[in-house]
């Protein structure tokens, strides 16, 4: 036995994601790397399933992935972003095997399960960062009133559906517009195939350093996306008379926003250690997930000499 552990973050709603993580765990354990699974809100879902119940289960904090390896999710792309939470936390490497739909953040999909365990257990993977935010809101007086990060996108959303958010958009301390609007999306590029993508807001390419702001359904002539610079600070302001709002982070981590008060974000401090099992571009995967049509392609000549 080595002292290789490996934490398995499974989507346990549906029974074949199960089986595919008792085939991962098997896997592991029997190449000598120990595994500890995360566990869900129904404990009974492990606990007595015949394989993932015989290994340690751990609750969502930072002491689920403290001393492993690496944290290898089997899930969507929801699955993914409470995984990626916790290795952020431990600055740990996270692989996605997709078990859902698109699984856009996923590295490999199930088919190719068996042979993804084996990359992990001959270390035949590197490691890529990708960019992440820091969040601060701030109430009326200026006083910090919580802080999060995000790997995808923050979304500030109105919580008076009847009404739409009074809010101002400002950039490196400056105004520019004020909307009516169900809110506003600040991404990465990693999110930018996310909810900033069915806003309408345009792919950005991972490798891409940059900070995407997405008016959400705005009432206002200049409310088109903007892609500025990864070293600014954008900020949204919402109006004192407004009804209260949230920042919701990655769909999950919220912080309340008052009336009056701002949210600001910046790039940061610590990215999200992705890993890659292969070099398959980004284009390659847009098309796939996307199932765009390429049919008539027929790529670039050979340069004539």
């Amino acid at each position: 036995m080595t002292d290789r552990e490996v934490l398995l973050v499974p989507h346990v709603g549906r029974r074949a994601n199960l089986e595919a993580t008792a085939d991962a765990a098997e896997l592991l354990d029997a190449a000598g790397v120990r595994v500890r699974v995360l566990s869900s809100a129904d404990p009974a879902v492990l606990v007595e399933h015949p394989v993932l119940g015989r290994f340690p289960r751990f609750p969502h904090g930072a002491e689920a992935a403290e001393g492993v390896e690496l944290v290898l999710v089997l899930g969507g792309d929801g699955t993914f972003l409470r995984a990626a939470d916790i290795a952020h936390m431990n600055d740990l490497p996270v692989l996605g095997i997709n078990l859902g739909h698109v699984g856009f953040l996923a590295e490999w999909e199930s088919d190719s399960l068996e042979l993804a365990i084996r990359r992990v257990i001959e270390r035949d993977y590197r490691v890529e960062d990708r960019m992440t935010l820091d969040v601060t809101v701030r109430d009326a007086e200026g006083r910090t009133v919580g802080g999060a990060w995000a790997l995808n996108e923050v979304s500030v959303e109105n919580l008076n559906r009847s009404g739409v958010l009074d809010a101002t958009l400002e950039v490196d301390g400056r105004p520019v517009s004020t909307f009516g609007c169900d809110g506003m999306l600040i991404s990465t590029p990693t999110g930018s195939t996310a909810y900033a993508f069915s806003a309408g807001g345009p792919v950005l390419w991972p490798e891409l350093d940059a900070i995407l702001v997405v008016p959400n359904n705005a009432h206002a002539l200049f409310a088109k996306p903007l892609v500025v610079s990864p070293s600014s600070t954008v900020a949204v302001e919402s109006n004192s008379e407004t009804s209260e709002a949230v920042a919701i982070m990655d769909g999950f981590r919220e912080l309340p926003m008052p009336p009056g008060s701002r949210i600001e974000v910046e790039r940061g401090d610590r990215p999200v250690r992705w890993v890659r099992l292969d070099n398959s571009t980004f284009t390659d995967r847009l098309v796939t997930k996307f199932r765009l049509p390429v049919e008539g392609w027929r790529g670039p000549k050979p340069t004539q000499r």
